[in-house]
């Protein structure tokens, strides 16, 4: 059992979400470890006692469960597999939990390099945005070996209240390729309602108060919609992050044979927003596609 005498806990990934996320750790009472591109990003958590190094290696040397939430699939392959990544220098006997969206195929691939070295590995991407994040509210979606879920799941349960475990290795980053097709077309569907709403002249908040508590009721429809009529666009997921998610998802579709209309319109609608410099805003700013 992981608990504050026998484990330090490294985080590697302190944006938006991995900020609170380590966070919620510290306030636990687990000695952390923490690395990030952008020292600034950590300086809040190394004022509450975090110890902050400089590569992924030393947080492999010092840490024995080591958490990571970055970007990209290609900033996951450079932190577990370059030269300073946690798998050539992670202990016998240690924890790998990425919470990075990324590929399922990565995820295997961690998995089974990781268990050749005698590390446990698990995939377990989280939905909630910012608001998730800062409330340890995350829905955590989990792939890997049952048996480093169950030891690492009351870690996880500070971060989040939904813990599924979802099966193999990389489950847990197909399920999340689910929750972010869900998303796309979801997001089209609540933005186009707002903009309806306020071209028929009602008031959209109000609209609101109807809507979100019936059958068109959705996390996004109840949370983003406020930001848009606020005009909000601060990120709680970047698009540019979305974008990624929708390619990998539309990659694995590929494979499956399988069409998805509703999820390749929305990335294009997203790409065309990126273009028009708004990859480093929230995804509510969906909104801006009609309003512009």
């Amino acid at each position: 059992m992981h608990n504050p005498d026998n484990t330090v806990i490294g985080f590697i990934g302190t944006g938006v979400m991995g900020k609170s996320m380590a966070g919620h750790l510290l306030d636990a009472g687990y000695p952390l470890v923490i690395y990030s591109r952008t020292k600034e990003k950590a300086n809040e958590l190394i004022e509450k006692g975090a110890e902050w190094v400089e590569t992924p290696k030393e947080v492999a040397i010092k840490a024995n469960v080591i958490f990571t939430i970055v970007g990209y699939p290609v900033d996951v392959e450079e932190v577990y597999f370059g030269e300073n990544g946690l798998i050539p220098h992670g202990r016998e006997g240690s924890y790998l939990i990425d919470m990075t969206t990324s590929a399922p195929s990565l995820a295997v691939k961690i998995y089974e390099e990781a268990k050749r070295r005698g590390i446990q590995s698990i995939d377990a991407p989280v939905s909630g945005g910012d608001v998730g994040a800062r409330e340890a509210k995350l829905s955590i979606m989990v792939g890997g070996e049952k048996e480093a879920f169950e030891a690492v799941s009351p870690l996880l349960q500070h971060l989040g209240t939904n813990i599924v475990y979802q099966g193999k290795p990389g489950a847990g980053q197909h399920t999340k390729m689910c929750n972010q097709i869900a998303i796309a077309s979801n997001m089209i569907g609540v933005c186009e309602a707002v903009i309806y709403a306020e071209n028929a002249g009602l008031d959209p908040e109000t609209v609101l108060k109807s809507i979100t508590t019936g059958a068109a009721g959705s996390w996004s429809l109840s949370n983003l919609a406020p930001r848009m009529l606020k005009g909000n666009f601060e990120p709680g997921f970047y698009i540019k992050h979305f974008i990624k998610d929708m390619k990998i998802a539309l990659d694995e579709a590929e494979r499956m044979d399988m069409p998805v209309p509703g999820l390749a319109l929305a990335k294009s609608l997203y790409e065309q927003l990126a273009e028009n410099g708004e990859e480093d805003s929230g995804t509510q700013a969906l909104y801006k596609y009609w309003k512009n």
